[in-house]
């Protein structure tokens, strides 16, 4: 709304201050909560230039096109179906309770999400030796949470919050899905920071995100 010079000196500050509490101040708009289900999904979409930030968005590829969605309007849900038994041996003791867990597995199945990241956003020589480090610093829920590549039935263990956080492994200009499981029911928040050093002047960059799953 156009306010002409003639109406402030009319009215004065006093008039300007009761028309806008008259009107009202609209009160900031909500965004819109996701929840994705099945289908192919990057928790960690991470993009960068040369000089830029480091930016970690949601590839949500459960559609038609490819959709990057911010983090905090994003649940993450893992049903029932993904309830499985837990291999027998030490190995295995990271996951799960009473020989069960749920689990985000990765190669595709129908029905479940098959969730993994996506760094080849990052521009090629931004980064020194074009990598990333994946920083997993808190998980708040009921239970364990951990991501793991298995071949076989042998595991390996990437993040474990059982055993103490934080856990970080360096990540290369790729696309990967590997395991991610929960090990009991439950609203489970993951906070993870991605930082990588700048090439051009060996600053760190990074930044840190909170990705929420519903679980059983």
């Amino acid at each position: 709304m156009n306010i002409r010079t003639s109406r402030w000196l009319a009215g004065g500050v006093s008039g300007v201050l009761a028309a806008v509490l008259a009107v009202g101040v609209p009160a900031p708009a909500q965004a819109t909560v996701v929840e994705l289900t099945s289908g192919h999904v990057d928790i960690l979409y991470v993009k960068h230039t040369a000089g830029g930030p480091i930016e970690v968005t949601v590839g949500d590829d459960t559609g038609s096109t490819l959709v990057e969605r911010d983090p905090s309007t994003v649940v993450f849900v893992v049903p029932p179906a993904a309830y499985t038994a837990v291999p027998g041996g030490t190995t295995w003791s990271f996951l799960g309770s009473g020989g069960y867990a749920y689990v985000l597995p990765q190669t595709n199945v129908s029905g479940l999400l098959w969730a993994g990241w996506d760094t080849n956003g990052i521009a090629s020589g931004a980064l020194q030796f074009n990598r990333v480090t994946f920083k997993l610093t808190d998980v708040q829920g009921p239970g364990g949470f951990s991501i793991f590549t298995a071949s076989g039935s042998t595991p390996t263990v990437l993040f474990d919050s059982g055993n103490g956080l934080p856990d970080s492994i360096s990540v290369p200009r790729t696309h990967a899905h590997p395991n991610w499981g929960f090990d009991v029911a439950g609203t489970y928040v993951a906070t993870f920071e991605v930082s990588g050093v700048r090439t051009s002047n060996g600053q760190t960059v990074s930044t840190t995100e909170e990705f929420t799953f519903e679980v059983g």
